[in-house]
């Protein structure tokens, strides 16, 4: 049973603007995979689309071509050595969720195979077909369909950052296995 709480779609958003190292799933055809990307981000607030950047010659993007579909989970740092495992590796090779003993629940809307346990939040998505987009650049455009969260870090539709939830923290990829964790928050007065 999930103790993630749903997030208004028009907070989605919200789960990836600060920039974090994402895990995309993705699953047809009775295959699924698992893996991390540095560069995602929202594009539009309503309906909520983001951008991932998820190479052509990946196993991902031939099932998220497969089946219009992937999900976007937001891993915390305490998963930092299995992003970059799934990050270094090809599904092709076999299923990652079964090599490092991930238990993902499917998704509410898609059925996407999403992961809670380490992570501070999910989004589940449709993929937006943009031809011309896909045969220059790698980069996948979708809308947001369902999104949940931890409510111990993302609640109300705000971060909520703390010592006592430092696991969930988000992962910020610098290259070569190299990761920085989200700091301390800093609250902006009016000017």
């Amino acid at each position: 049973m999930s103790r993630f709480q749903p997030v208004a779609l028009h907070h989605a958003s919200r789960l990836i603007n600060h920039g974090p190292t994402v895990l995309v799933t993705s699953a047809a055809g009775g295959r699924r995979n698992l893996m991390a990307a540095a560069w995602s981000m929202p594009v539009e607030f309503s309906p909520p689309r983001i951008a991932v950047v998820i190479d052509k010659h990946t196993f991902t993007h031939e099932l998220v071509l497969a089946s219009g579909h992937f999900g976007i989970c937001i891993p915390g740092v305490a998963l930092a050595d299995l992003v970059y495992a799934v990050g270094s590796c090809s599904g092709r090779d076999g299923d990652k969720f079964q090599r490092h003993g991930l238990q993902p629940l499917a998704g509410p809307v898609l059925g996407l195979p999403l992961i809670e346990d380490g992570c501070s939040a999910w989004l589940e998505c449709r993929r937006i077909a943009e031809p011309h987009t896909e045969q220059a650049y790698d980069t996948c455009f979708a809308e947001v369909v369902a999104a949940a969260a931890d409510p111990h870090i993302f609640a109300d539709g705000r971060w909520r950052v703390a010592d006592d939830n430092r696991p969930l923290h988000s992962l910020h990829h610098l290259g070569a296995g190299l990761f920085v964790q989200g700091g301390d928050p800093v609250q902006a007065g009016r000017a």
